[in-house]
């Protein structure tokens, strides 16, 4: 995506291979800083503490880790039982996010297969780049069937404008290029309609109201940062036409499992008749799992997120403690959406309503 004239993505290869580069996303929209990880010590830790985040710029970032640990092996012959010992490793780093482990599943298999430590490194290179540049292209293909369904609205209106609602941040930062909930606003912005975004600041981290924000910001549409509990007075008001999130990781029936707080977005939806997609690619999948409230990991992180909030004085990033300092405080990092609150998913295939049925439909392979 283009920022202030320059084409970026939040991860990409340095030139000799080695060293894996990202945008750290802590420090936005204040700071831009640029993280070298070099290890696959550095990509638990850019995964755990959140420099990158999002269900494919994870998987994005785990097709790279492996790539370092083919790069980084003490034993020259990259021996297949330290192969699978990091790949575990890798997969534990956070729990909810289905594409860290799909991305890994996808890779080791033809690691183990590869025939000498030469090809395991040819091979991991171009897996770990295909997988950045597949997640990219499932993101504009989202953004193309997301489309229609704005310029529906807006023809309805008349031409006035479409006012959207997101959640979290699902845009590029958190998906190599376009974003998932996102790209049918590019697509749409570009396609000159007129559109309206309202920003959810997204507590604890703020994703919305930093990262969201500053995306729509640098792309020139028009947005407004709302704290997370006005969705509903703005939908009860007609001022919400639309809501498009993203997801985390998604069951083959449809519950969808996102940032904390979407559940409270759709029940708001659903009360007052508007439309809620969430929009993700095949990859976001999980298609082992039924239950999306029963069985999928809900990720409890660090209480501090919750009792800290992070802003900028006087030119320096600053955190400031809010609540009592002896208050003790949960830090739950997602919730559940159950399918019969979505309206329907937007893929890189097409729009399918939230049913077992029709996602198979989209998708026959996985039947």
């Amino acid at each position: 995506m283009n920022v202030d004239g320059k084409e970026m993505r939040p991860i990409w290869p340095d030139e000799d291979m080695k060293t894996v580069k990202v945008i750290d996303q802590r420090l936005l929209p204040h700071e831009m800083v640029i993280a070298d990880l070099k290890s696959l010590d550095d990509i638990i830790v850019a995964i755990k503490e959140m420099y990158v985040r999002g269900a494919p710029l994870i998987g994005a970032t785990a097709g790279y880790g492996v790539y370092l640990i083919v790069i980084s092996a003490p034993d020259p012959s990259i021996p297949d039982d330290y192969l699978k010992r990091e790949c575990e490793r890798l997969k534990a780093a956070r729990p909810t996010a289905v594409n860290l482990a799909w991305a890994v599943d996808r890779m080791l298999p033809k690691l183990l297969a590869a025939r000498t430590p030469a090809e395991k490194i040819e091979l991991a290179r171009n897996e770990a780049r295909a997988i950045a540049d597949l997640e990219a292209e499932n993101c504009r293909q989202i953004g193309e069937h997301g489309l229609p369904l704005i310029r529906d609205i807006s023809e309805k209106k008349g031409g006035q404008t479409v006012n959207l609602l997101t959640h979290c941040n699902a845009g590029w930062l958190a998906c190599v290029e376009w974003g998932t909930a996102t790209a049918p606003m590019y697509a749409a912005h570009a396609a000159g309609i007129d559109i309206h975004v309202w920003v959810d600041e997204t507590r604890p981290l703020n994703q919305g109201a930093r990262l969201t924000a500053w995306e729509l910001g640098k792309a020139g549409i028009r947005h407004t940062v709302i704290t997370d509990n006005a969705g509903g007075h703005l939908m009860q008001h007609g001022q919400v036409d639309m809501v498009i999130t993203g997801t985390d990781r998604t069951t083959c029936t449809g519950d969808v499992a996102n940032k904390i707080g979407t559940y409270l977005k759709a029940l708001a939806a659903r009360d007052n008749n508007i439309p809620f997609y969430v929009a993700l690619p095949s990859t976001t999948f999980d298609w082992t799992l039924r239950d999306g409230v029963a069985q999928i990991p809900i990720e409890e992180r660090d209480p501090d997120e919750i009792r800290y909030i992070q802003g900028y004085e006087n030119g320096t990033v600053k955190s400031v403690l809010v609540p009592p300092a002896e208050s003790p405080a949960g830090n739950y990092a997602f919730d559940v959406t159950p399918a019969r609150l979505v309206t329907g998913f937007i893929t890189e295939r097409g729009v399918c309503a939230a049913t077992e049925a029709d996602i198979r439909r989209l998708f026959p392979e996985r039947r």
